[in-house]
């Protein structure tokens, strides 16, 4: 889905308070995101994403009632536009400064202290997209590369399934960074509540664990993450595996973009060579 696709879809919605064209968009991949007026839309790559759009507004609600602080619907359903899931959440206050992963962690302690809603909650499927995203990748990736993410996928899969966790498993975010957090003029946000699950709490954390070793987070800002939220995952005998089905997820979502678009081939050669050479300290470039 590019621009032009999603911008129609848009159109035929009529969600907006104005000409979708003058929407401003604020982000491009399984989801376009547009805002315009006090209104943010999600238009959602294909209608296999509907039952997540469902979901995702669920949570929202859910957290509203439990007092989270995180970004609200503007509308409780999604829609289905041309084969497209569409939903329409409350536009938050520009930020006041970028989050930190502080902010991130004490959101994440709010969110690791509740307890389970009243509707299902789907285990963290972090392997799940593998599949789908070497698929969309199709020949502009080396089929042997494909092949190698499907054996670690399998690989890590079973392990990460064995894992004996050092905290209750119970809501998560499923995709804890700072950049799914606004701090505007009243606190921290969380936004981009797709990925909630009940999973082990420690797939919020090691995210925060991998960005610090690939993503060049400085060991200051994950000190400062660990502080708030009150333990290191990297303690824990398991962060390893969970640490590499992450990464093999990582490396096959940046597949997706790699038709047409020759910094995301190449980001995906960085990557699946290092985890081919077992290179864990190479810096992979945030795409």
């Amino acid at each position: 889905m590019d621009e032009a696709r999603a911008r129609n879809v848009l159109a035929t919605a009529g969600v907006l308070p104005g000409p979708p064209e003058r929407a401003r968009l604020l982000a491009l991949g399984e989801n376009a995101v547009f805002a315009a007026g006090d209104l943010v839309v999600k238009v959602g790559r294909d209608a296999e994403l509907l039952d997540r759009a469902r979901r995702e507004l669920a949570v929202a609600g859910w957290l509203a009632e439990a007092g989270v602080p995180a970004v609200r619907a503007a509308r409780p359903e999604p829609l289905l536009v041309d084969g497209h899931p569409v939903t329409v959440w409350q536009r938050l206050p520009d930020a006041v400064r970028p989050a930190e992963p502080r902010d991130l962690a004490g959101l994440l302690r709010l969110v690791h202290a509740l307890p389970s809603p009243s509707f299902a909650l789907p285990p963290r499927e972090l392997l799940g997209g593998v599949e789908r995203w070497l698929r969309l990748a199709g020949d502009a990736i080396d089929p042997a590369d494909a092949e190698y993410l499907r054996r670690r996928r399998d690989g890590f899969a079973s392990a990460a399934a064995a894992l004996t966790p050092h905290l209750a498993p119970g809501p998560i975010h499923g995709d804890a960074l700072p950049r799914n957090v606004q701090v505007g003029p009243g606190g921290a946000v969380l936004v981009d509540l797709e990925t909630f699950s009940f999973d082990l709490r420690e797939h919020d954390l090691v995210v925060m664990a991998l960005s610090r070793d690939r993503y060049g987070m400085s060991g200051e800002a994950y000190d400062s993450f660990t502080a708030a939220y009150g333990w290191d995952v990297r303690e824990w005998e398991g962060c390893g595996v969970l640490r590499g089905a992450r990464e093999t997820a990582s490396c096959a979502w940046v597949a997706q973009h790699a038709p047409g678009n020759p910094q995301a081939l190449a980001e995906f050669s960085r990557r699946v060579g290092s985890l081919r050479d077992g290179n864990e300290s190479l810096r992979w470039l945030p795409f």
